[in-house]
């Protein structure tokens, strides 16, 4: 319950590929149960635009148009930060990586490693050079060329469901879509949000805990979806130099003001590792990031130490 006597109305629902829960604390419970049914039914208009797997949507389209295409003003702003992020990183932020990441399957049911020449096809024209946006239109370098906003469509969808309770009159809500967090206000009551990140090879253990409000928290790990092989694990982040999974980091946490880039910026640093990763960060002043490099060891960004207990 939140301060002063008030209700805290709490669903979730599967979407986007993952469990979303949304929170909203407030003294009017039927504004908060019809402000959260609608934050659910603007990430469900976003899923339907911004899938690949959803016939018709604007991502299937333009994956699959052999011409340059319209999009909707929403996937061309996602498009836009993703583009921008993609320049600024090298290219380890992605946005054209649909063929590679149908081949592996990871978020499928038959995940499998592919043979080295599909992967060298698959990498074959992508690259932050391989797709402008001319708004309304995105031109593609070529017609193979399969897009996937799998790195940041979430966050804003995220970004998207806050805006829609913060529009209602609710000052106090969490929506939290498989990890990716963005918070409204405090916890109800002059409280900050506590928020556990999880440690990345210990499923008992917290690698920290954070003490936030109005921001968001991403975090990107490589045991959110993996399989093994051979004692091997492969999971889902993949750097788009190699088309293998990311072996730089285990984990990467980016508090910032919107999940959007949270969602982006991790992805970027989970790939680049804390070398390159630092300095990419310091174009983004609002953002601050954990990482914890794949010998397990942690580096921060210069105010990460102000959200920890």
């Amino acid at each position: 319950m939140g301060g002063d006597g008030s209700s805290e109305v709490r669903r979730s629902r599967l979407l986007l590929g993952t469990v979303v829960e949304i929170t909203a604390l407030g003294p009017d419970r039927s504004l908060l149960e019809g402000a959260v049914s609608d934050a659910f039914a603007e990430m469900e208009r976003i899923e339907q635009l911004m899938s690949p797997h959803i016939e018709g949507s604007d991502v299937a389209r333009l994956s699959k148009a052999e011409t340059p295409q319209p999009v909707s003003p929403e996937t061309a702003t996602v498009l836009r930060l993703g583009l921008h992020l993609a320049a600024q990183s090298d290219g380890a932020f992605d946005l054209t990586l649909g063929r590679l990441k149908e081949l592996w399957g990871i978020e499928g049911e038959n995940p499998q490693v592919p043979d080295s020449h599909s992967v060298e096809d698959a990498l074959r024209g992508i690259g932050p050079q391989a797709l402008r946006l001319e708004a309304p239109l995105v031109v593609k370098s070529s017609p193979e060329l399969q897009i996937d906003l799998g790195g940041i469509a979430k966050g804003y969808a995220i970004d998207r469901a806050i805006f829609l309770l913060a529009d209602a009159g609710i000052e106090f809500a969490s929506v939290n879509a498989g990890g990716d967090m963005r918070l409204l206000g405090d916890r109800g009551g002059k409280r900050p949000w506590r928020i556990g990140i999880q440690h990345p090879r210990d499923p008992q253990r917290l690698l920290t805990t954070l003490e936030v409000e109005d921001v968001s928290v991403v975090t990107s790990g490589d045991y959110e979806r993996y399989f093994e092989q051979e004692g091997r694990r492969y999971h889902h982040l993949f750097d788009p130099r190699t088309g293998y999974p990311a072996t730089a980091c285990q984990s990467v946490t980016v508090v910032a003001p919107s999940a959007m880039l949270a969602d982006a910026l991790a992805t970027a640093l989970f790939v680049l590792g804390p070398e390159q990763g630092i300095p990419l960060l310091q174009l983004y002043p609002e953002a601050e990031a954990l990482i914890v490099d794949s010998s397990g060891k942690e580096h921060q960004s210069a105010n990460f130490a102000e959200y920890r207990l």
